[in-house]
């Protein structure tokens, strides 16, 4: 299947404790099917020092399951991703609005 969501999209969070915010992906793994969210689904994390870190606990963005997140279209609404050929080309583009992404 084809990757919807790519990094440096716009999305919004459909569930869990960050819901209704919005974020940039920063990174995606299609193979567990998750993508790491700047600022949302935050979480703490230990970690020891060493010579360039102090060291200490530090918050780190956990991925989501993309299942739970719907790209921002233009007018700012969570809308699905649909391919189609422009041309030669496969494109992707919003089905609210019909706008090339």
């Amino acid at each position: 299947m084809a990757a919807k969501l790519k990094k440096g999209d716009k999305v919004v969070v459909l569930t869990g404790k960050d819901r209704g915010k919005t974020g940039e992906i920063e990174s995606v793994d299609p193979k567990a099917g998750k993508a790491v969210v700047g600022g949302l689904n935050m979480a703490i994390r230990h970690t020891r020092q060493s010579q360039t870190d102090q060291g200490g606990r530090k918050p780190k963005a956990m991925p989501i399951h993309l299942s739970n997140l719907a790209m921002v279209d233009a007018n700012g609404k969570a809308t699905r991703v649909g391919f189609r050929m422009d041309g030669d080309k496969k494109v992707r583009f919003a089905k609210t609005t019909g706008d090339v992404i």
